[in-house]
C-alpha cells in the first residue's frame, strides 16, 4: 500500500481546481483513501495549505443522534427506553458534542484552532477562516438548510463543494435545492433536540423541512453530465471539485422535474 503524504495531497487538490483564497464546503472519507500519513491531521493541513489564511474551509459537523428517537436515530435503543433518552440525552454544547459518523477529519477540525461551530444541535457546521464567523452565526433551529443557514451564505459567497471520497449522497448542499424546489410531497416535520436555555436543558421542538437525500446520487450524476465538475483522486478515493451556486440551481430544476 502506497503512503499519501500533505505533499501529494496538496498536489492533488490543486490539480483539480483548488485554489488560494477559496471558500469551500469539505465533504470527506478518510479511509477511501489508504494509508494517509498522519490521518485526518495532514488532510486539514493540506486543505490549509492550499486555501490559505484568507481562504475558508467549512465541514458538517452534525450530532444527529441529538434527535427525538421516534425518527429511528435510536435505532440500538428499545421503545419502551425512548422517553430515558427524551429526559436525559445531553444539551448540545458545541465546544464538547461530538460528530455523529461525519467522520475522523470532520471530527477533528471541529476542535481544530480557529474553527468556530454553529449552534444547530443536531446539524451544525464548523468553519474555519476569513468567513468562518459570517457562515456559522445563527444558524436557526428551524432553517437548518435554508435561506439564513450556513449553505445559503456558502451559496451567497459563490464557493466551492469539494467531495474527498466521499459520492453526492454526502453531498449536503442539495438540501438548500431541497429547500428551493417545488415538489410533490413537499412538507414539514417536527422534531426535538436537547439544547441549554435559560440556563436549563430542554427537550427543545421544532419544525422544519423534511429531506431524506434519498435521489441525491441521481443528481450528482445528471449534474455531472451537464455541468463542469473537475475529478481526480488521492489513493484510492475519487476527489471532486464543484461550484457550490452551480450544483444548486441545477438541482432545484431537477427536483423540480423529476420527484414525484
Amino acid at each position: 500500500m502506497r503512503v499519501i503524504t500533505k505533499e501529494t495531497i496538496v498536489n492533488e487538490l490543486k490539480k483539480i481546481g483548488l485554489e488560494k483564497n477559496d471558500i469551500v464546503m469539505v465533504h470527506t472519507s478518510l479511509k477511501s483513501m489508504g494509508y494517509v500519513c498522519g490521518g485526518a491531521q495532514t488532510i486539514i493541513e493540506a486543505l490549509i495549505d492550499v486555501v490559505g489564511s484568507k481562504g475558508t474551509i467549512m465541514m458538517p459537523t452534525q450530532s444527529w443522534k441529538n434527535l427525538d428517537p421516534e425518527t429511528g436515530v435510536h435505532w440500538d435503543a428499545d421503545e419502551s427506553d425512548w422517553q430515558l433518552i427524551r429526559d436525559n440525552w445531553p444539551a448540545y454544547d458545541k465546544d464538547i458534542t461530538p460528530t455523529n459518523t461525519m467522520g475522523a477529519v470532520a471530527e477533528m477540525f471541529r476542535t481544530w484552532p480557529g474553527s468556530i461551530r454553529s449552534d444547530h444541535p443536531a446539524r451544525s457546521v464548523c468553519a474555519w477562516g476569513k468567513h468562518a464567523a459570517y457562515l456559522t452565526q445563527n444558524h436557526d433551529l428551524s432553517d437548518i438548510f435554508g435561506e439564513t443557514s450556513p449553505l445559503a451564505k456558502l451559496y451567497e459567497l459563490n464557493g466551492k463543494v469539494l467531495l474527498l471520497g466521499v459520492g453526492y449522497d454526502k453531498n449536503t448542499s442539495l438540501h438548500l435545492a431541497d429547500v428551493r424546489a417545488e415538489y410533490p410531497g413537499k412538507h414539514n416535520c417536527t422534531e426535538y433536540s436537547a439544547i441549554m436555555e435559560n440556563g436549563m436543558r430542554v427537550w427543545k421542538k421544532y419544525d422544519t423541512l423534511f429531506v431524506d437525500g434519498e435521489d441525491f446520487d441521481a443528481i450528482g450524476a445528471s449534474f455531472e453530465e451537464h455541468r463542469n465538475v473537475k475529478s481526480g483522486s488521492i489513493g484510492n478515493a475519487v476527489i471532486r471539485l464543484m461550484n457550490q451556486r452551480e450544483l444548486v440551481d441545477y438541482a432545484v430544476q431537477w427536483i423540480g422535474a423529476n420527484r414525484k
